[in-house]
């Protein structure tokens, strides 16, 4: 399959940029508006847990989106799929831009997210149409290292918009990214999906669905993935509190913290994009395990002996994230080449166990013990231990 795959779409691959700025629109959708809700809030009269639900309700959206956008795109088409998907973000954008009401902008939040979506799931799926599986692990590292900064600039973007311009800027900037890049889509963009794949592709979303999910390997390779990067969304959840609560750090302090552990996903992006059909994935793969969980040990030793510090949380989480991002393009490549025809399908199964399974981890923390080390600790390492189980098993699988 390698071999028809590459000739046939040799030229219809489209730019990284492009592709960066797809999988920004839902990423940025979650983190651009986190310093806006306290104004948000307040300009709506409604209070913090009601505006909560922009961003809980989001992430519902990408984890139900991503299992439509794929199969659908399997069938129809990237391109067209993509134009409808970008369109709905920016319709949406607007609309919580001028929502009136907490209800209107909570709705509004909704939709941008199902829209939002599409690229993440696409983004992946197109990569995977014009390359090999070891050639579309180093195309996915590379793409894993220009998108390992977003989550941590967004938030700083979203606080300059709410200072300058006021709550509704933050909404107003991501609908015209949606549509900039729905313009780009629609000039660069080229359908991706060769003629065979649509007509042999997934005959129903449901069949679709189960023929992947009887999968060993693509299991291994999903839960394995997300047990290794959204397991992260616990730290994320629980750190602002310890940071300035437990170590007295202030908030433009605590930023840089996150951007260091961003530098971390990069660098392990970097050293995928490397190594990518140069060593085996399996010996890839046992290297990333090893750092996760040596990153994620040492950050539970340092609380269960009582040294927690600034250094002694982020760089052993630096050091997890380091592995996490060495292993994301080798998971995301393994999951989409388990069955050839059904690409766009298994792109967004996987980005809906890895969204499913970060809200688990956030919810875990929340409810165990708030603001505390020990909880964020046990759900790093038991995640790494089970994703090392479940990468194995993909292995084997495949």
């Amino acid at each position: 399959m390698t071999g028809e795959i590459e000739p046939r779409l040799r030229d219809k691959r489209a730019p990284l940029y492009l592709l960066v700025t797809l999988t920004a629109c839902g990423t940025l959708g979650m983190h651009m508006i986190i310093p806006a809700l306290p104004a948000t809030a307040a300009s709506l009269r409604v209070g913090a847990g009601t505006i909560q639900l922009a961003i809980t309700l989001y992430l519902v959206g990408l984890a139900i989106g991503q299992l439509i956008y794929g199969p659908i795109s399997d069938r129809f088409g990237r391109r067209p799929v993509l134009l409808v998907g970008l369109g709905l973000y920016t319709v949406a954008g607007f609309a919580a831009a001028a929502a009136p009401f907490a209800a209107a902008l909570i709705t509004a939040r909704v939709f941008q997210s199902l829209g939002g979506c599409a690229g993440m799931v696409l983004g992946r799926a197109i990569v995977r149409d014009t390359a090999s599986a070891d050639r579309a692990a180093a195309q996915l590292a590379l793409l894993t290292l220009a998108m390992s900064a977003v989550p941590a600039l967004a938030p700083a973007i979203g606080g300059y918009a709410t200072a300058w311009f006021g709550w509704r800027a933050c909404f107003a900037l991501l609908a015209a990214l949606g549509g900039v890049t729905l313009v780009l889509t629609w000039a660069l963009l080229p359908e991706t999906l060769g003629p065979r794949d649509g007509g042999r592709g997934a005959r129903s979303l449901l069949f679709s669905y189960l023929r992947l999910l009887r999968s060993r390997a693509f299991c291994g390779y999903a839960v394995g993935g997300a047990c290794k990067t959204t397991s992260f969304y616990a730290f994320m959840s629980a750190s602002p509190f310890i940071f300035e609560h437990r170590l007295h750090r202030g908030p433009q302090e605590v930023g840089m913290y996150y951007l260091l552990l961003m530098c971390g996903v990069a660098l392990g992006g970097l050293i995928a994009n490397r190594v990518a059909g140069r060593i085996p994935t399996r010996t890839a793969l046992r290297v990333a395990n090893g750092l996760a969980i040596t990153g994620a040990s040492a950050f539970a030793l340092a609380d269960l002996v009582g040294w927690v510090s600034v250094s002694t949380m982020v760089a052993p989480v630096a050091l997890f994230m380091v592995g996490a991002g060495m292993a994301s393009p080798f998971a995301v490549a393994g999951a989409v080449s388990v069955n050839p025809l059904a690409i766009g399908a298994a792109s967004g199964l996987y980005g809906c166990v890895q969204m499913t399974y970060g809200v688990l981890c956030t919810v875990v923390v929340e409810i165990w013990q708030p603001g505390a080390v020990f909880p964020v600790a046990a759900v790093l390492l038991g995640s790494t231990l089970l994703g090392q189980v479940a990468l194995m098993l993909a292995m084997r699988g495949r």
